[in-house]
């Protein structure tokens, strides 16, 4: 390397000071902000031509906060080639030059840069199709009921009572298997929800489990419920509103916020063919009201298991014989719903007429 001393590479401070006026007294805002917001490190003798007694090419690296670089990445090439040619026509340095203008980003060490894209998808634990079978059984909409051992009993009766919906509920001290390590069945319960519901008993808070699981639910980002039937929410789950409720109408509650989600849909729809009276009808229809969207194929299941079911077409809450009472009936809520009408025929089936 030659111990030359080079003034352009000493004085490029100076320089790009001048530039920067250059810029602002041109309305030239984007490459204003490239050299005012830069870390400057300058490369000697990048180039070399022995022309007119030597002429000495550096590089000059350009290094630029991250909003910065992104904002520019996109014409990276041709900022690089302007800023070089106007950094070499405002010095009058003898035999040096710049040869080549690299923009790049600074260096950030600790951070989660894949966590802040947005992008990163979550490693969840690897479930069999056997385990999950075991868990949830073989249809159903998987919802992990969250609860402290001295409301065993009342979390068993919601249970039975949402599977009517199409529900399909975790209810730990009932579904462990007991030839399987505890932590690791809930565990595999917890990867394999498609919902979480806190059952906020008074004790609730005072379970290490029952805080696990929930931090569990909110890092995998699934439908959170907090059934109020003590406390108050608390911490992080204190920013979902509280579902007031007593044991006796909280599944019809619980399902109802549940059916805005397609899966649960699904699992309803599912479901209708087992109801086995116009009374379990009429408790199935109690949750119509609060679908907010079906897709063509989700309408079209509904009317056919309706036509094709005796006891939801006796039930008053789906036929909408006692709309006073049980409400105006599915083909109403296919209606508004889909925005075809829906009516009923002479026959008692629903069929649709059109928009």
């Amino acid at each position: 390397m030659s111990e030359q001393q080079f003034e352009l590479s000493k004085n490029i401070e100076h320089y790009l000071a001048i530039l920067s006026k250059v810029y602002a007294k041109e309305g030239e805002r984007q490459k204003l902000d490239i050299i005012v917001n830069s870390q400057i490190r300058v490369h000697e003798e990048w180039d070399y031509d022995n022309w007119d007694g030597g002429m000495y090419g550096h590089a000059l690296f350009i290094t630029l906060p991250e909003a910065v670089y992104l904002n520019a990445v996109g014409q990276r090439k041709e900022l690089q080639s302007e800023i070089k040619a106007d950094i070499n026509k405002i010095h009058n340095v003898p035999h040096e030059f710049i040869a080549d203008v690299f923009l790049e980003t600074e260096k950030l060490e600790d951070r989660d840069w894949r966590r802040e894209s947005g992008a990163l998808q979550s490693r969840q634990r690897a479930i069999t199709a056997a385990t999950r079978q075991r868990i949830w059984g073989d249809e159903g909409y998987r919802v992990f009921l969250s609860h402290k051992a001295e409301v065993k009993k009342q979390a068993a009766e919601l249970k039975e009572s949402v599977h009517l919906f199409g529900a399909s509920c975790f209810v730990a001290h009932q579904d462990i298997h007991p030839t399987k390590e505890w932590q690791e069945e809930i565990e595999n319960a917890l990867s394999s929800m498609d919902a979480f519901v806190a059952l906020l008993t008074e004790k609730f808070h005072e379970s290490f489990w029952t805080d696990q699981e929930v931090g569990y639910a909110l890092a995998r980002g699934v439908p959170i419920i907090a059934v109020k039937v003590g406390i108050d929410p608390y911490g992080f789950i204190g920013k979902f509103q509280a579902l007031s409720s007593t044991w006796d109408d909280a599944p019809e509650k619980v399902v109802s916020l549940l059916m805005t989600e397609p899966r649960m849909v699904d699992a309803y729809i599912a479901a209708l063919p087992r109801c086995a009276s116009f009374g379990q009808g009429n408790t199935l229809s109690h949750v119509l009201p609060s679908i907010r969207e079906l897709t063509d194929a989700q309408a079209e299941r509904l009317m056919s298991t309706f036509n094709q079911d005796p006891q939801l077409q006796g039930s008053y809450g789906f036929n909408g014989k006692w709309a006073s009472k049980f409400g105006d009936g599915l083909a109403a809520h296919l209606s508004r719903l889909t925005g075809q009408q829906y009516v009923m025929t002479e026959s008692g089936e629903i069929a649709r007429t059109g928009r």
